[in-house]
């Protein structure tokens, strides 16, 4: 029986088809200011010596990209949990430590702690999509991202966090901002053009995972950010638990778990290790695990991606788990996104 996609109408939904309306918003006002290019000049001649990145959930997860576009112009970069920059490693913070920090609200129970600890310790800059946010107006620097208000799970506050990183890694690092934001700006058209036929996506991948009892999403390099992202609002917004990983990680002890019932979601990635994740592709088929693979070049479907650039692709990864969400939650017959237990803001440690 075809799945009943009327159980999806809802904001969770509404958010998802709104995510190219706030990418466009999110790029036209990324913009430099003094605070931020003195921050980055104090790190480019060595007077920061470390970039802290830290968030919760998605938030934390976005900052993958950023962690590695650090570590491949030479800087040393740490990604850190709030929560445990706060209680095992707030020793990190000091005035030669630059803290980036990542919250949609921009101010979740960890982040407002953290503002208390650090107490002017180590600079701050902030991503957030709150602009009277405590983060927002604490921070030394702030960099707004323009998704609107957001209902539920995190799905158009996470794809402009990640534009707004894509764009703040080349001010850090001093690079030319002029390529980055052409880039940046094919990523809106792009999920315009796959969000259109979400209906048929759905579809498809409600038929592909029926009677699943288990879900991993694999990836390397900056796919990382969505393998992690990906299992966390699988499990928020339909209940259904899945694992984010490393596509190598996946093979020391997960892979024991093939069966038919088994679903792994391997994302292709960038061309250096792309041949790693299709081998683990087939591995995963040829053990009668069901498996999809995402990627540019593809048929048409819910896991072909629009042409990408490195700086785009894990902007339009996402979507595609956004789709196996809403499949998950038409074979439930529940609306997806839809809290009962927890809050949009985290506001307990």
């Amino acid at each position: 029986m075809p799945a009943d996609l009327s159980v999806l109408e809802g904001a969770y939904l509404r958010d998802i088809l709104d995510q190219p309306r706030a990418l466009e918003d999110t790029l036209a006002v990324l913009k430099t200011n003094d605070s931020l290019r003195r921050i980055a000049t104090e790190l480019q001649q060595g007077k920061l010596k470390t970039v802290i990145l830290t968030g919760m959930g998605a938030s934390h997860h976005a900052l993958h990209l950023l962690y590695l576009e650090l570590l491949n112009s030479g800087f040393v970069s740490l990604m850190v949990e709030t929560s445990e920059l706060l209680h095992y490693q707030n020793c990190l913070l000091g005035p030669t430590a630059l803290v980036v920090a990542t919250s949609q609200s921009g101010q979740s129970a960890e982040i407002v702690r953290l503002l208390e600890v650090n107490q002017g310790k180590s600079p701050i800059i902030a991503i957030t999509n709150t602009a009277d946010s405590p983060l927002a107006l604490q921070a030394n620097a702030t960099i707004l991202t323009r998704a609107g208000k957001e209902s539920s799970v995190s799905c158009k506050t996470y794809v402009t966090a990640l534009m707004a990183l894509q764009w703040f890694g080349r001010v850090l690092c001093g690079s030319d901002l002029g390529p980055r934001l052409r880039d940046l700006s094919s990523a809106c058209p792009a999920a315009q053009n796959y969000l259109a036929h979400w209906k048929d996506h759905v579809l498809s991948l409600s038929d592909s995972m029926e009677n699943i009892e288990g879900l991993f999403l694999v990836g390397r390099g900056p796919s990382l950010a969505a393998a992690g992202t990906g299992a966390l609002i699988i499990k928020e917004s339909t209940h259904f638990h899945a694992e984010g990983m490393s596509s190598a990680a996946f093979r020391h002890g997960p892979f024991e778990m093939l069966n038919a019932r088994i679903f792994v979601l391997v994302f292709a990635g960038e061309s250096k290790t792309r041949s790693l994740n299709q081998r683990l592709l087939q591995d995963v088929r040829n053990k009668h695990g069901r498996a999809a693979f995402v990627a540019e070049d593809l048929h048409p479907g819910p896991t072909a991606l629009p042409a990408a650039s490195a700086a785009t692709r894990p902007i339009l990864e996402i979507l595609s788990v956004q789709m196996i969400t809403l499949a998950l939650a038409a074979q439930a017959g529940r609306e997806p996104g839809r809290f009962e237990l927890a809050s949009k803001v985290t506001t307990i440690e």
